[in-house]
């Protein structure tokens, strides 16, 4: 089994924020794989897609938490579904890397992002695969929060567009399909 977690916030208020990258991803991930439709697991406070490729399970998720309290949905999914950390793909914005860019790495800190440090703090552990996708403009920013939380432009739109394939095919390797 394995799960992959886009990290954002819910509600249409952060609909096609930066913070919310990870949700577009997952949703991405959804259509290209014809994943069913998002149902809200109200106990696991997260929307999931299930479907099996390859002849394993795969789930995708979305957490029904505000970003700071991801880890609260992401612990009560994994426990639920008795899931290895090693199973757990996190994808989610990172402000330190240029827009258009996508990192891959098997483990490793939570760095300044809240969503990564509540998943760590709430899993106990370091040790799950993460998709970071970056969200730069590269222009001065004096409120980071105002920032992720602003809409997407329609320019950083076509570079995200062409972050998400990039992943994409990097989650298809992870997942051998």
């Amino acid at each position: 089994m394995k799960v992959i977690i886009g990290l954002g916030n819910p509600g249409e208020e952060y609909e096609r924020t930066r913070h919310n990258v990870g949700f577009m991803f997952v949703e991405k991930v959804a259509k290209e794989l014809e994943f069913p439709e998002f149902l809200l697991k109200k106990k696991l406070s997260a929307y999931l897609s299930e479907t099996v490729l390859n002849g394993d399970k795969v789930i995708l998720v979305k957490s029904d938490t505000y970003m700071n309290k991801s880890g609260e949905a992401v612990l009560a999914v994994k426990n639920f579904y008795k899931i290895n950390d090693e199973d757990i793909i996190m994808v989610y914005d990172d402000y330190d890397l240029p827009i258009g860019t996508v990192r891959y790495r098997e483990n490793g800190s939570a760095g300044t992002h809240n969503g990564m440090k509540s998943c760590v703090e709430s899993l106990g552990t370091e040790n799950f695969k993460r998709l970071r996708i970056g969200i730069n403009a590269g222009l001065p920013v004096e409120d980071l929060s105002g920032y992720v939380l602003g809409r997407v432009t329609p320019e950083e739109m076509a570079k995200l567009r062409a972050s998400f394939d990039e992943a994409f095919l990097k989650l298809k390797d992870l997942l051998a399909i």
